[in-house]
């Protein structure tokens, strides 16, 4: 069925549909543990630095495996679900001042390209982190297979994008904010739930078929993390 969306009214009876499976929905919550717990530590250094590293470890496999749940996994979690063109996103940022507000079953245009921003510059952050160093005693696990110029290179920008991360989670959260008080949207319960009130003839059911496609890519993802750890 078309996913796109257009102006519609929601069922009468509020009838919810889910469109977040399981595995999407532990990735979110998982990765924003995780991200809180890594700028702690960083923030605190010392003897805490290695569970930032372990942590950034974490973090690179969730989002490996997210990338791969963006490529074959269920209906919803596929990026040609929410990645739309400019002029869908141009749309929608103007039918926020003008309405009514189309609604989506996934993300909306805005929203889709966030997710993406956020997984690119996650990504970064958590490989450059590999070949980091403190300039003391903790070292990312392939510093050793670089030189020490790449080593200061890596360094830097691992310190830099965390200003970026911080800048794109910022907004992420003045978004969630902003739907809740404007547009009575709770983003947040709809991550926790996976499911949102349904919308007249849309419908994005994640189904059965992306459980064990989910399994597979989280196996894959931390075996590779796990072999940049004990291979290298």
């Amino acid at each position: 069925m078309n996913a796109r969306a257009r102006p519609a009214d929601v069922n009468p009876a509020r009838e919810k549909m889910l469109i977040w499976g399981l595995p999407v929905r532990l990735f979110h919550w998982s990765l924003t543990v995780l991200m809180v717990f890594a700028y702690v530590t960083g923030k605190l250094g010392g003897l805490w630095l290695d569970w930032h590293m372990t942590s950034g470890l974490a973090i690179l496999a969730l989002l490996m495996f997210r990338v791969l749940l963006g490529v074959g996994g269920s209906r919803s979690a596929r990026f040609v679900s929410f990645v739309r063109g400019p002029r869908a996103v141009i749309a929608y940022v103007q039918s926020l001042r003008r309405g009514p507000l189309p609604r989506y079953p996934g993300h909306n245009p805005a929203g889709g390209w966030m997710v993406v921003l956020l997984l690119a510059v996650g990504l970064v952050q958590a490989l450059t982190g590999l070949f980091s160093h403190d300039s003391i005693s903790t070292a990312g696990p392939l510093t050793e297979r670089v030189s020490e110029a790449t080593i200061i290179f890596m360094t830097a920008l691992h310190h830099y994008t965390v200003y970026v991360l911080l800048a794109c989670v910022s907004l992420h959260l003045l978004a969630i904010a902003f739907y809740l008080w404007f547009k009575r949207e709770n983003l947040v319960s709809t991550m926790l739930t996976g499911r949102v009130p349904r919308i007249s003839g849309q419908d994005l059911d994640p189904g059965r078929g992306g459980t064990l496609f989910a399994l597979v890519a989280l196996v894959l993802s931390a075996a590779f993390v796990c072999g940049l750890v004990y291979l290298a």
